[in-house]
């Protein structure tokens, strides 16, 4: 099954969560074709977690799962030690005080 340019799932992942009221800025830019993504969620109160896209080799689907949380900054700080060794990395910075980053929705994964 083909698989969708790192670019467009970003520029249709912000755009849903625009449709829902949900800020959300890409705070790097990486790779448009193959680059890995990773969201991190800021619920804007000192906290935060990050989550990357796993495949599962059992099912062979795709899914989202917590990398991280904890302290906005420990989160911060973990994603900056990634993007030194990948620089083809985006990470997607969703702010929502009611923890929405709809990764769990159909379409996402």
């Amino acid at each position: 099954m083909p698989r969708l340019t790192a670019r467009f799932w970003v520029d249709a992942y912000l755009a849903r969560l625009r449709f829902q009221d949900i800020p959300a800025f890409v705070t790097a830019h990486g790779d448009d074709t193959a680059g890995a993504v990773l969201v991190k969620l800021n619920t804007l109160d000192g906290q935060a977690c990050a989550f990357q896209r796993s495949f599962d080799l059992m099912t062979g689907d795709r899914k989202w799962v917590e990398l991280l949380a904890g302290e906005d900054v420990a989160v911060e700080a973990s994603i900056a030690k990634q993007r030194s060794f990948d620089r083809d990395l985006w990470v997607i910075e969703v702010e929502d005080r009611a923890g929405r980053h709809l990764l769990d929705e159909p379409g996402l994964d």
